[in-house]
């Protein structure tokens, strides 16, 4: 789809400055509130999923005289989206891209990784196009990359359970953003629990690896804290690093233990 706005838009919303440089345009300063580090951080977050998402809202280009497919902070961005599909000025979206395993069916075996790319705000709307500003980027935001309404996360709030994990009974560490297999503290991974497992927001999780010897106990290697849960893929942030931790490794959920 080619990037198109018309005359009356851009002319209302004041893009054309005369000191903006021909080459690319660029919107007004983001004007985001002073959001702290660890909302940013959650707002960051990878996610899983076990069905492609539906994207009907798309980027699909930029303000530019040349062909260009990534945009950063204060760039101004194309929808595929305007009036008559309900876009409005002011509104906030995520943009998010979905990351699968090469040549792998999204399954509970391989789920697909959501990547949050950033977040734009809607600074002016065509009837059938849109055009928004960058007001913070994860990573690159790339042409292709689809919308979701935008939301502040939610700081879990720690569970203070310390019982130890039920023995013989782990879920599993899956991957994280750009399907990362390796982590650290500080990190974010997907594990294939979730509410069905009895994993909520908050939970405490104990890392594990199984170094394959004949009667010898799992080593552990860290700790994490479960800040997204869904029916049946949770993701996690390690709090403890003991040592690298990998795709594979086991997950086992402090849960407290209810009095008969």
């Amino acid at each position: 789809m080619t990037s198109r706005v018309t005359a009356g838009v851009l002319i209302a919303s004041g893009l054309l400055l005369a000191t903006t440089p021909a080459r690319a345009q660029r919107g007004p300063a983001a004007s985001s509130p002073h959001l702290s580090p660890e909302i940013l951080s959650l707002a960051c977050a990878p996610k899983a999923t076990l069905e492609p998402p539906p994207t009907p809202l798309r980027i699909t280009g930029g303000q530019d005289a040349f062909v260009r497919r990534i945009y950063g902070p204060g760039d101004l961005v194309t929808l595929n989206a305007g009036m008559k599909n309900g876009m409005e000025v002011g509104r906030e979206y995520y943009v998010r891209r979905l990351q699968t395993a090469p040549r792998v069916p999204i399954s509970r075996e391989a789920p697909a990784t959501v990547r949050t790319t950033g977040w734009i705000r809607v600074y002016a709307v065509d009837d059938e196009l849109s055009l928004a500003t960058v007001t913070h980027a994860c990573d690159t935001i790339e042409v292709g990359d689809y919308l979701e309404p935008f939301e502040l996360p939610v700081i879990p709030t720690i569970s203070t359970d310390r019982s130890k994990p039920e023995r013989d009974n782990y879920g599993r560490v899956l991957v994280g953003a750009d399907r990362r297999t390796n982590f650290g503290k500080g990190d974010y991974f997907v594990i294939d629990w979730g509410s069905d497992r009895g994993v909520e927001m908050g939970s405490n999780l104990v890392l594990y690896r199984n170094k394959h010897q004949d009667q010898n106990f799992l080593f552990e290697i860290g700790e994490a804290v479960a800040v997204q849960v869904g029916p049946g893929l949770s993701t996690a942030q390690v709090t403890v690093s003991l040592d690298a931790i990998h795709e594979g490794d086991y997950v086992g959920l402090r849960k407290e233990r209810k009095e008969q």
